[in-house]
């Protein structure tokens, strides 16, 4: 990396950092070590093995040592390939989630990936009585349509308690062969006007039953010929222009609550760190071109994309640093690790300390998405 380039990410680490603060913020004067700390947890999103749960459960005593700020549930354990991992049926699911709110002291984010065909943790064949098309399905009919799916899915979702939903998928089906997008249906469209409408009616769906939807994945994985799961994805001759226009259009309308960054890179934008790591993609594209002002969460932090290239420690403190509000640990990829929601948290504290990481990096913005998921109406409407 030229000098040049090097200064401009030190620069817009330290201004964009500071500028979505406020004055008279905490600093690390004004926060004891354990206030910083639970601060710290709120930014984390953890997976976690089991069915049920009790005051002994490694992911109760996560949540309350770590003040987690939330959990994803999946069906599927990649790391042992078996199942169940946490879900089974409607109403043991429910019951899990209701138990782990009630042994946090801080209201959990529920998350869950519920995209659709493929991938949708919340299979008919686990006795879940709604069937969720593809996205692309969806696409091939009226957005109204996909809205009247949708509501039926945010009603599910929400009698059950769960409170996220990381969907919709914007990424433009570039490449139609693409192994982890089109591949596996789950772009709307080729087109990307269409896949605006199509999120959009998506989102504005579950936003009726007050759960959070997230965009993804900032900046478009449509392009791609590789998975990011399995390592590092290069769209530098493959990405097109195009694949920003969801984004810009959908963040101009005011409904975005949370966008996932990708764990892609573009060496037209920033020749060394993929975009999770970036704070030219998180902050001068994302920030400050395209106005966004929720919260940007990374994609799972356990990712070969990204353990295969950087340290644990490394990657954790440049995706803060480049802008990520939120991490995922996801504990659901090549290994499984109780220790690393506690390893990520010290390693944050670490660095905030020694000035590594600037306080005025830590989120403030999470309270704020929380405050939208309380006093949920369940409308839900679950037939088929």
């Amino acid at each position: 990396m030229s000098k040049k380039i090097g200064l401009l990410i030190l620069i817009l680490m330290v201004i964009s950092c500071l500028g979505f603060k406020t004055v008279g913020e905490a600093t690390t004067s004004t926060l004891s070590d354990k206030q910083l700390k639970e601060q710290i947890g709120q930014m984390l999103i953890v997976g976690f093995r089991g069915t049920e749960v009790s005051e002994d459960s490694p992911i109760v005593k996560a949540i309350r040592t770590l003040n987690l700020g939330g959990v994803i549930l999946y069906d599927y354990d990649v790391p042992s390939k078996s199942f169940p991992r946490n879900i089974i049926n409607p109403e043991q699911t429910k019951k899990l989630i209701e138990d782990l709110q009630c042994f946090s002291l801080t209201p959990l984010l529920i998350a869950v990936d519920a995209e659709g065909g493929r991938v949708n943790r919340l299979k008919e064949e686990y006795g879940f009585p709604l069937h969720v098309p593809s996205a692309q399905e969806m696409g091939e009919k009226g957005p109204a349509e996909t809205k009247k799916i949708a509501l039926k899915l945010a009603g599910q979702l929400a009698e059950l308690g769960f409170n996220v939903n990381f969907a919709p998928v914007v990424d433009v089906n570039i490449n139609p062969d693409n192994p982890v997008i089109g591949g596996i249906e789950r772009s709307f469209s080729s087109d990307p006007e269409k896949v605006i409408d199509h999120a959009l009616a998506f989102i504005m769906a579950h936003h009726e039953r007050q759960i959070i939807t997230v965009l993804k994945h900032f900046p478009g994985h449509g392009s791609s010929q590789q998975d990011s799961h399995l390592g590092m994805v290069d769209i530098t001759n493959t990405y097109r222009q195009e694949e920003l226009i969801p984004y810009r259009k959908l963040i101009s309308s005011g409904e975005i609550d949370m966008i996932m960054t990708a764990h892609i890179m573009n060496r037209n934008i920033d020749s060394e760190y993929p975009a999770t790591l970036s704070p030219l993609f998180i902050q001068k594209i994302l920030r400050q071109q395209l106005g966004f002002q929720g919260i940007v969460i990374s994609d799972d932090m356990q990712m070969g994309a990204i353990e295969k290239h950087f340290g644990f420690a490394d990657a954790i403190i440049r995706a803060i640093n480049a802008g990520c509000d939120m991490l995922i640990i996801s504990n659901n990829g090549t290994v499984y690790d109780e220790t690393a929601p506690y390893r990520a948290v010290d390693i944050i504290f670490n660095a905030v300390k020694s000035g590594e990481i600037p306080i005025e990096c830590l989120s403030d913005r999470i309270e704020e998405l929380k405050n939208k998921t309380k006093d949920v109406t369940i409308k839900s409407d679950l037939s088929p």
